[in-house]
């Protein structure tokens, strides 16, 4: 039993050693500028994939709205710096705030269905954000594209130099995954894997449904938010139709389906195969037709989740597992 214990430990160490290497290493390892804001586009969605994950994987909530959350931290933050001169370190918190106590109103509502029902609820959720914000801001006279100043400063979060970008995503990374991490080997962690798995078994042994449910969307509602804020500072130019964009929750489900959905690296390399292939398609057909490179990557995405239908993780774990299995019968043999 210790054996087992430490093996974990282990690897758990180990992992984190990688991650960090990632995450903080690449950066200074990369220098060309086409490069860097691939990897900040790699880093930055790999810890909002790993944000939707701990309510899509580990609780089961198949969520399709945190555009809302991606676009209120993105607002929130922009509209106190170029109107208030608010820096949006503190910006982001704002916005963090708001995407929580969003998340915590529609809560009740959204819970109660089950499935593609939820799904399309958070969908409604999302577009009835985007749409009160076209309303309020003819009436605020806030134009509907919001560009940012460009003068570099870290209190500004606006950086001359691009590998500065990828350093905050990473830290963004890390700091995603590591509360994942800690959820997820907590009590809270194994009642959401309990609640995805059979929920009506979870709620006959006694386990609080919505109190867990909701622990997991406050804290992934905080980290979309966080990261549409860094978006918005990374492009300097925010409007509804980007970072309110249906497609931005589309991508965060299909990294963590591709990678393994409800594992703690899924997300990562699930966003490490798709934003490549998005920049890469986008080069290559631009020329080619106005979304060509997105009928492209769409078939190509078909194509790999029919091939690893348990993504790249679970693929993995399953020929690990007939590796063992294989080798114990040759050493029985």
């Amino acid at each position: 039993m210790n054996l087992h214990r430490i093996d974990y430990r282990d690897g758990d160490a180990l992992g984190a050693v990688l991650l960090v290497a990632i995450a903080i290493g690449l950066p200074f390892a990369v220098a060309d500028r086409f490069y860097l804001n691939l990897l900040f586009l790699i880093l930055l969605y790999g810890g909002l994939a790993s944000a939707w994950n701990l309510l899509g994987g580990y609780a089961g909530q198949f969520s399709l709205g945190h555009t809302a959350f991606f676009g209120i931290g993105a607002y929130s933050s922009t509209l106190l710096y170029t109107m208030a001169g608010v820096s949006p370190w503190l910006g982001a918190l704002g916005g963090m705030a708001i995407s929580m106590a969003l998340a915590f109103l529609i809560s009740y509502p959204v819970f109660r269905l089950r499935g593609v029902f939820f799904a399309m609820a958070t969908i409604a959720v999302g577009e009835t954000v985007r749409i009160v914000l076209l309303w309020y801001r003819r009436i605020a006279d806030i134009p509907y594209g919001i560009s940012i100043d460009y003068k570099p400063g870290f209190g500004r979060m606006i950086f001359a130099e691009p590998r500065s970008y990828a350093l905050m995503a990473g830290m963004f990374l890390l700091l995603v995954v590591g509360v994942c991490y800690a959820v997820s080997r907590s009590r809270a962690g194994y009642y959401l894997q309990a609640l995805r798995d059979n929920e009506d078994a979870a709620q006959a042994v006694g386990i609080d449904l919505r109190r867990y449910k909701l622990i997991a969307f406050l804290i992934s509602a905080a980290f979309t938010s966080l990261g549409g804020t860094l978006m918005a500072q990374y492009v300097l130019y925010i409007e509804p139709s980007t970072v309110f964009n249906t497609t931005i929750s589309i991508d965060l489900a299909l990294m963590s389906i591709l990678g393994g959905i409800g594992t703690l690296w899924g997300p990562l390399l699930g966003a490490a195969v798709t934003m490549p292939l998005q920049e890469f398609l986008r080069d290559w057909l631009g020329s080619a037709g106005a979304g060509a490179h997105l009928v492209v990557y769409g078939a190509l995405l078909v194509v790999i989740v029919m091939l690893l239908p348990q993504g790249i993780v679970g693929a993995w774990k399953d020929r690990s597992a007939k590796r063992r299995r294989h080798g114990g019968q040759h050493a029985r043999g």
